[in-house]
């Protein structure tokens, strides 16, 4: 992400954030624009011109976006006056505030784990993730298939950013659509994600001493994400980010093997 971009982000969520009335409804609204910003070149580059005259972009979204509520309106005005470094930046820019606009919209859902629950489900099962990752196939098939797939068990916050991603991938794999999302979510709450990966389900009181252990060491509320993996002989493999915390027996006989073997 280039230093414009990232700047123009951190501007765009600002006012995000203090805007009135986020609803589902901004939500789904603000991944509409991003959808059609992305589908149109002509429309992403008059919108991302840092040379266009000023206000002459604002002016183009109350136009062409004049059906929108005032708060998505705001919103995309605000964030198409920042400077980005080009054009994806600034429809990636709009995706990651509809999906922050989700979060803000259902503080209490919890979508973090919602969304890591459909990606486990995702990498255990290879037809599903072609079918909703595969170049061939119909976007609005694909919304539909997650809509009656998540219909009633998950929140109505977790059913928008995962159809509504799916539906407009640009190129990228459903994992990939999900791990960012997680990752959004949990900024927009200010957690950070861990994954836990552990050969047997963590007790309540587990989670809570590795909850409070990895709050300490990364300074702020940290989401664990448990994942059951029966490779993990003993102990826990924690991974933050690009940080790996690997205490398991596994790992220790590996790193033993490989100094022996040197």
């Amino acid at each position: 992400m280039g230093s414009a971009t990232t700047q123009a982000l951190a501007a765009s969520t600002a006012t995000l954030a203090q805007a009135k009335d986020v609803t589902l409804d901004t939500a789904g609204e603000l991944f509409t624009v991003a959808r059609l910003v992305g589908e149109s070149g002509q429309l992403s580059g008059a919108l991302a011109d840092p040379a266009a005259p000023e206000g002459l972009r604002e002016k183009l979204v109350a136009s062409v976006f004049a059906g929108t509520s005032s708060t998505t309106r705001q919103v995309v005005s605000i964030a198409v006056a920042q400077r980005w470094s080009d054009a994806e930046g600034l429809v990636a820019g709009i995706e990651e505030l509809a999906i922050r606009a989700a979060a803000i919209a259902e503080p209490k859902s919890d979508i973090e784990g919602e969304l890591f629950s459909f990606l486990r489900i995702i990498a255990a099962n290879a037809e599903l993730e072609l079918a909703l990752g595969g170049r061939l196939g119909d976007d609005d098939a694909k919304g539909a298939l997650v809509e009656k797939l998540l219909g009633g068990k998950a929140s109505a916050a977790t059913l928008l950013i995962v159809s509504s991603l799916v539906r407009q991938p640009r190129g990228r794999r459903v994992r990939q659509l999900l791990n960012r999302a997680m990752k959004i979510v949990s900024a927009q709450g200010g957690r950070i994600v861990a994954t836990v990966h552990t050969a047997s389900p963590l007790s309540a009181a587990q989670r809570t001493r590795l909850g409070d252990a990895l709050a300490g060491r990364y300074d702020g509320q940290v989401s664990i994400n448990e994942v059951i993996d029966p490779t993990v002989v003993g102990g826990l493999r924690v991974q933050v980010a690009d940080d790996v915390i690997d205490g398991s027996i596994s790992a220790r006989l590996a790193d033993l093997r490989q100094k022996l073997a040197g």
